[in-house]
């Protein structure tokens, strides 16, 4: 087994000169029983807004201070040991600026092996040891409360983790051993593996207590003291530790594979086989089901080494920066003061798009939403859809009656355009056709006050030429949204050469007032995530007109990892909405965007695959394959990758070149928010840097250096 404490860490200290440290401070805890206990509180001197996190030179100073009072214990001059952390947060984990800066896969595994060594110390104090969870616990946070022998929890503690799988890595201080010999392997899976590839879910306190993480909970009003008379009990014997979910021998015999078996495949069908942490993390689970916690700590120092020198974990933590930070200050965002206030929405619609956005409107910016359309049948339809989804939103507990009432009243329909006179915010959700936005917006300019901001939802169209018939078209600006509306996080905010500042501030103000994430972006066909996915739609059905097989496009596009392929994404879209979008690329770009009758076709016929009762996919229709079918230069799997890859590479160079927005990281942005690519890609472009795309098409990288792995 490894000695952790011969080990040099010198290395890892050279790289921590500006760690934020987490001091480990100890102070001696008289209890009832005359017994003293050695209370550690971590803590990094920094308010709730920066949560302690555990670099080098915090480990170390962890590790001393439990060597410390390891030498106490055995002189007996304390009876227990416990950890806890400053108000609201036990632990925020890894110091992750700083894992990003490891040099090496040597590197990498002494951080692993570190975090071994400390929390490990635990385990070598001759006295019980105790973790108070009193907030905010997550990955190494998590671990640090394993590594104790006993667990209490702040009821009001906000969100517990092992958030690591999400990152492109593994929990590598312990986690993928204790934590399945503690809760379970099915409940672990659920923690280590299912929570982190769901946008990244956390546990409640009690989510935590009744999984087994913790043994007690207490409420926030007195939760250091009864958790101090909670320890105290245990070590008098008063208190008896149960723990229902921890492993027993029949889990171990005939459950435990079997769970591990069944999230293997429900992993191949929900995200392929590109990412590598997911796997790694349910290796280690597997293999925790015996052997000693030694050796499992030895297997998370070689797992952990991999993924930290590799390409997905720096791609990973590039694109989380990009979702933290660039995506709350937004590139080319004017001065918020220059926004105008909204007291009042119009939506041009009742359909469902009009529907859906009226609802959150209304939820977020709880001011009136007028909705309006050509006829009362059609008004009174997307009021009972709104009406519906509030009433669902009551039924889940998600709102309360009071709020509900207040919803439902702020919520009106007109076939009236003068009950827009006082809004100052009106968005557009009718049919995707020039003329059509055009005219609606020319009509609807007549009723409404000379300050109200024009939004128009338009997925490709040109803004400018939408507002072509405005008398003042610099109080237009695009605001296109994802669907589905609630979920999605991404709007692309559309600034044309007539928008004024005040419009794209107020536009900006209102998208963070949606909770959205929003990205500026020139007013060209497609804007941002539009155009990316015309790329790869357009490829990928110009190589079946071409002669290749559904099977075999199908598959080509595997290594790039994303969440469907392209005809899977095609169906989802609607092939008709796919057809518009590939022919306005087209259009606009006829060198690069293929037009396709055949598409047109699909499109009329409805399908490509074909799928069972539930929805699942067992084939490809016949027709559809008969409709494509008469191409005489077919492409293997290599040759489309590489031609994508390659296309894609020169369209994002282009859309920079043409400041469609101002920095490879939006577009990346764009891609991760709005359609999904995968956090370990790092949305788009450090991929293509990786794979050579970018030095093909251009001669240069989107990066310098390249986001990747290390030796």
């Amino acid at each position: 087994m490894t000695d952790y404490s011969t080990i040099d860490f010198s290395d890892l200290e050279a790289l921590s000169a500006d760690e934020v440290v987490t001091h480990s401070y100890v102070r001696d805890v008289p209890l009832k029983s005359g017994k003293t206990l050695a209370l550690i509180t971590l803590d990094n001197g920094r308010d709730h807004t920066r949560p302690s996190t555990l670099g080098p030179l915090g480990l170390l100073e962890y590790q001393k201070t439990l060597e410390g009072l390891k030498a106490r214990a055995a002189a007996g001059e304390i009876h227990a040991v416990a950890v806890t952390g400053k108000p609201y947060i036990l632990a925020a984990g890894a110091d992750l600026s700083r894992v990003g800066d490891i040099p090496s896969r040597d590197a990498a595994k002494k951080m692993a092996q570190l975090g071994h060594w400390a929390f490990g110390t635990m385990k070598q104090i001759s006295v019980p040891s105790f973790a108070f969870i009193n907030g905010l616990a997550l990955g190494g946070g998590v671990e640090v409360a394993l590594a104790a022998d006993y667990r209490t929890i702040d009821s009001s503690a906000a969100a517990v983790a092992l958030p690591e799988v999400f990152l492109g890595i593994i929990p590598g201080w312990g986690g993928a051993y204790l934590l399945p010999n503690l809760i379970g392997i099915e409940n672990a899976l659920k923690v280590v593996i299912e929570n982190p590839l769901k946008n990244n879910r956390t546990l409640k306190a009690q989510d935590a207590f009744e999984l087994g993480i913790a043994d007690a909970i207490f409420s926030p009003s007195n939760y250091l003291e009864d958790s101090l008379n909670w320890a105290d009990g245990v070590l008098s014997g008063a208190v008896k530790v149960k723990r229902p979910n921890e492993p027993g021998k029949v889990e171990r015999l005939v459950k435990w594979d079997a769970a591990v078996g069944i999230a293997r495949r429900m992993l191949e069908s929900r995200i392929g086989t590109v990412a590598k942490s997911p796997y790694r993390a349910l290796d280690l689970l597997k293999a925790a089901k015996s052997g000693t916690a030694e050796e499992g700590f030895e297997r998370e120092d070689e797992a952990l080494a991999d993924l930290i020198a590799g390409d997905q974990f720096r791609a990973s933590i590039y694109a989380f920066d990009l979702v933290q930070k660039r995506a709350k200050r937004p590139a080319g965002a004017p001065d918020k003061a220059l926004a105008k206030p909204v007291t009042k929405v119009g939506i041009i619609g009742a359909g469902l798009m009009a529907s859906q956005f009226a609802l959150l409107f209304v939820r977020r910016l709880q001011v009136p939403v007028v909705i309006t359309d050509l006829d009362q049948s059609r008004v009174d339809k997307g009021l009972d859809y709104i009406r519906g989804e509030i009433a669902t939103l009551l039924g889940k507990g998600r709102i309360s009656q009071d709020e509900s009432n207040r919803l439902n009243a702020l919520v009106s329909g007109t076939t009236d355009k003068a009950d827009f006179n006082d809004a100052d915010w009106v968005i557009e959700a009718v049919f995707e056709e020039l003329g059509v936005k055009q005219d609606v917006f020319a009509e609807i300019e007549k009723h409404v006050s000379e300050n109200a901001v024009l939004a128009t939802n338009t997925s490709s169209l040109s803004v400018e030429q939408i507002g072509a018939k405005l008398a003042h078209p610099e109080r237009l600006v695009g605001f296109h949204f994802f669907n589905p509306v609630a979920v999605m996080p991404l709007i692309e905010v559309v600034n044309t050469p007539a928008t004024d500042e005040a419009t794209l501030s107020t536009a900006m103000v209102v998208a963070k007032n949606l909770k959205k994430n929003a990205v500026i972006t020139r007013d060209t066909p497609g804007f941002v995530v539009n155009r990316i996915l015309a790329k790869v739609l357009g490829e990928a059905i110009h190589a079946v007109d071409t002669g290749t097989s559904f099977e075999v496009m199908n598959r080509a596009l595997d290594p790039f990892g994303l969440p469907m392929t392209p005809f899977e994404l095609l169906e989802l879209v609607g092939l008709k909405v796919g057809a518009h979008v590939l022919d306005t690329h087209h259009a606009a770009f006829p060198d690069r965007f293929f037009e396709s009758a055949n598409l047109h076709a699909l499109a009329e016929h409805g399908r490509i695959f074909d799928r069972d009762g539930k929805g699942k996919i067992t084939g490809f229709d016949k027709k559809a394959v008969k409709i494509v079918s008469g191409g005489t230069t077919p492409m293997t799997e290599e040759e489309i990758l590489r031609r994508v890859e390659d296309g894609l590479a020169d369209e994002v160079h282009r859309m920079l070149e043409d400041d469609v927005v101002h920095a490879a990281e939006d577009i990346d942005l764009c891609l991760i928010l709005g359609a999904g690519y995968p956090f370990q890609m790092g949305g788009l472009t450090p991929y293509l840097d990786r794979v050579g795309a970018s030095q093909r098409a251009f001669g240069g990288t989107f990066h310098t250096p390249p986001i990747g792995g290390v030796d």
